[in-house]
């Protein structure tokens, strides 16, 4: 079952369509202004606090330079004057209250603790030669600011200082204290932006100068724990003094030339941004009422144009539930009229194709109703003719059958007389070999004969040989007989020889030595004979067992020849039995020839009868299936008939629902 669709409008989804990408453009449009303009005021919010910083830096610069200048003044005066130190204190009073920045006014110590002031000033010094500004002063020839310190009076100050050469060969440090209340004024009322602030930071011990805060000069920066101080000491022990923004705020950085002093100036990002802040507001509500305009003026544009379509749209539906009696009108020259004067010569197509459906629907029925009864005629007599055919096709069959079995015995009987004519073939052939291989034999064994004739006449041959041999061997034991008596004479005479030395005493030592080599010599030689004796012996006894064999071999040789000799007589008498076997075996194997091609000639002819009555079956299984086809075709045709006569009915049915 198909799964009906939920309805919907095209209207519907053309707003679906239109209104989010309406939406997201505006969206996109609020976003791009927002950020275009957020950088905008970002560039320049910056270039406002470096400017700024900028005008500070100038006038703390400035001050300072005004101030130095005014004592680097004094003191060429004095060194051009070179007083003694009457006059030197007349000077310190001259220039005593001149100068605001300096209220305590200059002042003078020596290397020997001596220590000038106005006579106004309240400035001591127990140890002078021991403070901050006489050290520095004394690696300065002109004056130049020091590093800032706490008085007395617990201010931060700044001195400058010099060394003063006024003639006098004592070394002396002329100085003056500068209150940071001035810079502090620079600092924190200096700055050109709103709700902008400064705060400047002595680099060489990271000590705050001036500050907004009272309570945080002369503190240490690293000393506060929150995050922007935090990011500022960071800064300021890399020596990074670019623009950045640190904890949410602007930060710019300045150095004060002359001085290691750093003045740093900073604004919260959200002051800077909140123009912009308020510019995304207007831009969304202006956006939001935007988006709203856009969607009525749509939706009204859309109601405009697809008010025709909801008309053409109940008319195709009436003609879906099978209408066409509907009147449609095109009033418009767009697209939408075009679609309904379409859609109007389509209905007025239908109307006269239904009609002409009908007409001709009624015409197929009755053509349907005569074609049932001719089908019916065609399928009794197709049955009747496919009833005989089968009967001759039976008959056909079982000639076709009979034949077969013919042809297949007349073919195994030439196949057996063909087997048999191969087999006589091959016993005449293995005949012939087993001829060549008796007489083959018989020449084999008489030359066994004569071979066994000559191994006898070796065998008399070697018998007398070993006959020679044991003549030998009783010479040679007589020749080791005497080599024996000869040994036992020479070691008789070696005994004796010995005896006779030793009764020369010394001088016969040298022949007792010879008569005892000659003892040795005798007893081998008579150890020798003995050993040569014994293996004549042994060769004695080994000749006599050959013998022996050699007499038992020359026996069973008599023997074999007897024996061979009767075997050759044997194989003359069955040499003679195979010939005359042979010549029968070529006689039987002609007959089979004989036989052979009868039984080819037969299963020949056989096959041929086969093969026509297979011929003839086949044909008539080819009439019998053309037969039932006829039938069936029939039986088609009259079904076809009936679904026609069924369809035109229900094509009928069909038309009559519409209305026309």
């Amino acid at each position: 079952m198909v799964k009906k669709k939920k309805q919907g409008s095209i209207r519907g989804k053309v707003l679906l369509s239109i209104v989010p990408v309406v939406v997201v453009l505006v969206l996109v449009l609020v976003a791009i202004s927002t950020i275009i303009s957020r950088r905008r005021l970002g560039d320049m919010a910056k270039d406002q606090l470096n400017s700024s910083i900028t005008n500070q830096t100038d006038n703390i610069e400035a001050w300072m330079d005004e101030n130095l200048t005014f004592f680097s003044t004094a003191k060429s005066t004095i060194e051009q004057l070179k007083p003694d130190a009457a006059g030197l204190q007349v000077l310190l009073d001259t220039y005593y209250d001149s100068n605001t920045a300096a209220p305590e006014g200059l002042y003078v110590a020596t290397s020997t603790g001596g220590f000038y002031t106005a006579t106004g000033s309240t400035h001591t010094e127990s140890n002078p030669t021991d403070t901050q500004w006489y050290k520095q002063g004394l690696t300065r020839v002109n004056m130049d600011y020091g590093t800032a310190y706490q008085d007395a009076d617990g201010r931060y100050v700044i001195s400058a200082s010099g060394i003063l050469n006024d003639a006098s060969g004592e070394i002396k440090v002329i100085s003056a204290d500068v209150s940071l209340d001035q810079i502090s004024i620079i600092v924190n009322s200096g700055v050109k932006m709103d709700e902008a602030s400064s705060f400047l930071v002595d680099t060489a011990d990271n000590t705050i100068l001036a500050h907004r805060d009272a309570s945080k000069v002369g503190t240490d920066l690293s000393a506060d724990s929150s995050a922007f101080m935090a990011g500022v000491a960071q800064k300021v022990a890399e020596r990074d003094y670019n623009q950045t923004t640190i904890a949410e705020n602007l930060v710019s950085f300045s150095e004060i030339s002359g001085t290691e002093w750093l003045l740093i100036s900073y604004v919260p990002t959200a002051v800077v941004y909140k123009s912009v802040t308020q510019l995304t507001t207007i831009l969304v509500v202006a956006g939001l009422a935007a988006i709203l305009l856009l969607v009525i003026i749509i939706m009204v544009m859309t109601n405009r144009l697809f008010k025709p379509l909801t008309a053409i749209t109940q008319n195709i539906t009436d003609m879906s539930a099978g209408d066409f009696t509907i009147d449609i009108t095109a009033d418009s020259n767009d697209e939408i009229g075009l679609m309904g004067s379409k859609v109007r010569e389509f209905v007025e197509s239908m109307r006269g194709m239904l009609a002409s459906i009908n007409s001709e629907s009624e015409k197929l029925m009755e053509q349907s109703e005569n074609s049932d009864e001719v089908s019916k005629t065609m399928f009794d007599a197709s049955s009747s003719q496919a009833q005989a055919m089968e009967g001759l096709n039976n008959t056909v069959n079982q000639l076709s059958v009979a034949v077969t079995e013919i042809a297949e015995n007349a073919t195994t009987l030439a196949m057996v007389v063909s087997d048999t004519r191969d087999n006589s073939d091959k016993a005449s052939e293995s005949m012939r070999e087993t001829v060549e291989i008796s007489k083959k034999g018989r020449e084999d064994m008489e030359q066994l004969g004569i071979a066994m004739e000559g191994i006898q006449n070796a065998n008399q041959i070697l018998a007398e040989s070993i006959d020679k041999v044991g003549a030998a061997s009783e010479e040679i034991t007589s020749i080791v007989g005497m080599i024996s008596e000869i040994s036992s004479q020479t070691n008789l005479l070696s005994l004796n020889a010995s005896i006779e030395a030793a009764r020369a005493g010394e001088a016969g030592r040298g022949f007792a030595v010879v008569a005892s080599e000659i003892g040795n010599l005798a007893n081998n030689s008579s150890q020798s004979a003995q050993d040569i004796a014994n293996l004549i012996q042994q060769i004695r006894n080994l000749i006599e067992d050959v013998v022996q064999q050699a007499n038992a071999s020359a026996k069973s040789i008599e023997e074999n020849s007897d024996l061979i000799h009767q075997a050759i007589a044997t194989f003359d008498q069955i040499y003679q039995n195979i010939e005359l076997s042979n010549e029968r075996l070529a006689a039987v194997v002609d007959n089979i020839s004989t036989v052979s091609d009868v039984a080819t000639s037969v299963a020949a002819i056989s096959e041929e009868q086969a093969a026509s009555a297979d011929e003839i079956l086949e044909t008539s299984r080819n009439m019998v299936e053309h037969a039932n086809n006829i039938t069936q075709s029939s039986q088609d045709v009259a079904d076809n008939s009936h679904e026609l006569a069924d369809t035109s009915q229900t094509l009928a049915d069909h038309v009559s629902q519409f209305k026309i």
